[in-house]
This record gives C-alpha cells, structure tokens and sequence, in this order.
C-alpha cells in the first residue's frame, strides 16, 4: 500500500473512532444537569409547560410548598442557569406557539418556547427577517431573551434591541406586560435576567425585511484585523453581517484569521434564493474531522487548512439572510463521558483586539488549555440591559474549549479561565455569562459593575427568591 493511501486509512479509522467511541456514561439518570453536565443535582420535578394557566397554578404550587422554580429551554446554558436543587424545573419547549405575524408593522409574536426556525419559517413567507438570533436557530426565543444574546448582524445590536415587549408571570402570581413604556424596570432586568425576575411567557419581536447577501471571504492577520474591521466591514453600509475566524492551528496559533463579510446585493431577486435550508451538508465527515481538532496539534493544522478551503469555495455565493443566520455548526456537538466542549466568550474594545489576542495566547499555553474554536463577531455599545455585556463597540470572541469532567481537570481550566478573564478586565473588556461559572465572584463584580442593583432589585421583586438558579446562588455572594 502507499504512503499517501496508509495515511488516509489511519485518518479514516481515527475519524471513525472518534465519532462512534462510547464509553460508561458519566451522567445519574435521576439527576438532572444542563449542557455543561458539570454540576448534576436531584430536582422535585421537571414539568412541561402547556398552557397559560398551568403554569399560574405551577408558581402557586410552588409557594405553597416551599419550592423554587427554575425555567429551561434547550438548556445551553452551561453555568446552572436553568436548575436548582429540590425545586422544580418548567421546561418551556412544549410552550411554543407562533401566536401571530404582523408584515405591516414588521412584528411577530411567539410563545416562550418557540424556537428562533419556527420564528424563521412563520416570517420568511413574508419576506422578512429576525434582526438578532444566535448563530444557531435551534434556541428557544425566551432563552435567548434571558441571555440577551447576539449574533452576526453587526447593525442591530444584542437582542434587546429588537425586543418591542413581552408578557412575564412574577412571583406574585401576576402577569405583567413588560416593555420600554410599561413596568421598564423589569424590561431592563428580564432581558439577560438569566429567569430570575419571572417566566416570559411570550414575546413581541420586532423584524427587518430579508434580503440576499455576497459572501466576501478575507485572510487577515489578527495585529490588522481591528483597523481592517472598522475601515472594510463597519465602514461600509452595505455590509449587513460579519464573523471571523482565528486559527488555533499550531502552525498558525492565534495569529492568522479569516472574515466573512455578507454584503447586500440588491441586483439578486429575493426569490431566487428566499427558500429555507432545511439540513447541514456534511455533518458526519465534519463531525470526525473535528474529533481530531480536539486529540492532536496535526488535527488542529488539518481541520483549519480544511475551514479556509471550505470557506474559499464559499466566495460570492448568494445567500439570502434568513439562510446565512442557519449557521453550520451541528457537527461541533459533543457528548462523550467523562469530557466535553464548554464555551467561554470574551467582550473586548475594538482597539484592544490584537493586545487581548496576543496575551491569550501565553496564558493558553501556560495552562494547556485545549483550545478548539474562536469565532469573532460584534456588538455595538448597548447598557440598556442591567447586566450589560456591551459596556462599548466590542469584539465578542466565542472560544470552545475541550474540558475534562474530573474534580481535578476542571481545577485546571478553572485557574486558566480566571488568567483569562484577568486579561480581559485589563482590556478594558468583559465577559458573558450564560456559561460555566468560572470565573470569582470579584472578577463578576468588576466586569458588571450594576450587579448590586441587579440583586437588590430581584430581592424587591421575589423577596421569597421563588425563581432560583445556581447563578444567582454564586454570584450573588454576601
């Protein structure tokens, strides 16, 4: 057999070993966890939301026995956002209807529930768009709201902006409706409030009209990439979205970069690129692919020479906007025992990118940090949300991180992790916190500086701490 042939067998047996090894499950199946599967706790129960007056009599129930309440979505939230010891567990997937679609006045309404496809399939037909989602579409919107997350329109802002209002059932029993004119304490509070201050029970979004895109692809170098973005991407009003890649290749270790830029192209007929994608291509020989990014450094140089091939071949394609947020990302998911990918994100100033970059670097290697994945987006300075993640215009780099589960393997990640959130408050930057509760409770404090307001407006509101998690448990502190 060749050379070139017996290499290509190994790579193939070593993919196929990847994607397919089990081993014994690390998980109780009595307790329950969220995507982290870091902290399994034993829970009262876990019930499926149905209707509105099931879960009025679910709170009372509650009270009256003494209970919390916890409320999940798809449970990617990696910090214990959406569970609590001893306390029941509202699973709002069930809680999902397209309540209505407004195209004259640009709005849709959905249950909770509702994940961010339904919300594309109920507007598309009308040639109009989400304006914020995450880079996935399979997230509840309620979830999202609680997180206040963002995406790759680099116009829009987080998710608050495009939030006209919302319906919340509060530990009194009341449900209120919330917006920017009425009870607009509770709009700032709820929206990245991680469901301490209420369950949403269904949300107005506001929508933008679909349009088709270019891709436009660029290799950068991560010292150009600031003064590039600003002048080529923010400069330029007919770029409409962006996401950037940094190499974790050792070859290439945070150095070089690529960004996909979506520019508007008017001259393209919508309906000739308007029809809904309804399945990743490749998921399989990506997802083995992958597997060998998180086992080797030949891995990491292999799967990035792969990235920029795939995307080069992605040059000028058209692509409408409802399609470009139904990212690719399935083959990313991962679930062996005793090991998992974790998502960690950085909020950096736009002048102070590189700075960041170059001293993460030193602190990856010096804690061996398996570092799989930076993509890099933007958020425009945006403090209507109480904890606020867009304190200025700030680079969000969304690192995934292969963990081990062990006591002492995540005492390991834990100290790099806080190494890292030391650079990013010496940047000027901050930190999101929808994922593994890392980082002290100090470090939270300096890079959220109305938390103090934050939890003494959820005492005001839920003197009883009905609505619990284990973020409010380690971050509240004393």
């Amino acid at each position: 057999m060749a050379k070139r042939e017996a290499v290509l067998l190994l790579l193939v047996i070593l993919c196929v070993y990847e994607y397919i090894r089990t081993d014994t499950p690390d998980q109780n199946p009595y307790l329950i966890t969220d995507y982290s599967r870091l902290h399994p706790v034993k829970v009262d129960r876990v019930v499926k939301g149905k209707e509105e007056e099931q879960l009025v009599r679910l709170l009372q129930e509650a009270k009256e026995k003494h209970l919390t309440v916890s409320i999940a979505g798809q449970r990617h939230s990696q910090g214990g956002h959406t569970y609590y010891k001893d306390g029941i567990v509202i699973d709002m997937t069930d809680y999902n209807q397209v309540l209505s679609v407004d195209p004259d006045q640009r709005q849709i309404r959905v249950q909770a529930g509702a994940t961010w496809e339904q919300v594309q399939k109920a507007v598309n037909p009308y040639h109009l768009s989400v304006k914020t989602m995450q880079s996935q579409n399979i997230f509840t919107v309620g979830g999202s709201i609680s997180v206040n997350a963002h995406g790759r329109d680099i116009r829009s802002g987080s998710l608050i902006g495009s939030v006209d209002s919302f319906r919340l059932l509060t530990a009194d029993g009341q449900i209120r409706s919330v917006s920017r004119e009425e009870n607009p304490e509770l709009f700032r509070l709820a929206l990245g409030g991680y469901g301490l201050f209420g369950m949403i029970l269904d949300v107005t979004l506001n929508l933008t009209e679909d349009e088709v895109y270019r891709m436009e692809n660029e290799a950068i170098k991560v010292e150009d990439y600031s003064r590039y973005f600003q002048e080529n991407v923010l400069g330029d009003p007919d770029v409409r979205m962006h996401i950037a890649r940094v190499s974790v290749a050792p070859d290439r270790f945070l150095t070089d970069m690529y960004a996909i830029n979506y520019t508007a192209d008017p001259a393209l007929p919508l309906e000739d690129y308007d029809k809904l994608r309804t399945r990743e291509q490749g998921v399989i020989p990506s997802k083995m692919m992958f597997s060998l990014n998180r086992s080797s450094d030949w891995g990491k140089n292999a799967f990035w020479s792969l990235q920029k091939l795939y995307f080069t071949k992605q040059q000028n394609k058209a692509i409408s906007r409802n399609n470009a947020m139904r990212s690719e990302s399935e083959f990313m998911e991962y679930g062996q025992p005793g090991e998992n990918d974790l998502l960690q994100e950085y909020f950096i100033p736009v002048d102070q990118f590189a700075d960041f970059v170059h001293g993460m670097k030193d602190i990856v290697r010096d804690h061996k940090l398996n570092l799989l994945n930076i993509t890099v987006r933007y958020v425009q300075e945006d403090r209507e949300a109480v904890l606020s993640y867009a304190q200025k215009d700030m680079f969000a780099l969304v690192c995934l991180f292969h963990v081990p589960l062990s006591e002492q393997g995540q005492a390991q990640v834990r100290e790099g992790i806080r190494d890292l959130i030391d650079e990013v408050e010496y940047e000027g930057g901050t930190y999101y916190l929808p994922y593994a509760a890392y980082p002290t409770v100090e470090q939270f404090r300096r890079a959220y500086p109305e938390y103090d307001d934050f939890f003494r407006k959820k005492d005001e509101y839920d003197p009883q701490h009905l609505f619990m998690n284990y973020f409010y448990e380690q971050y509240k502190g004393e």
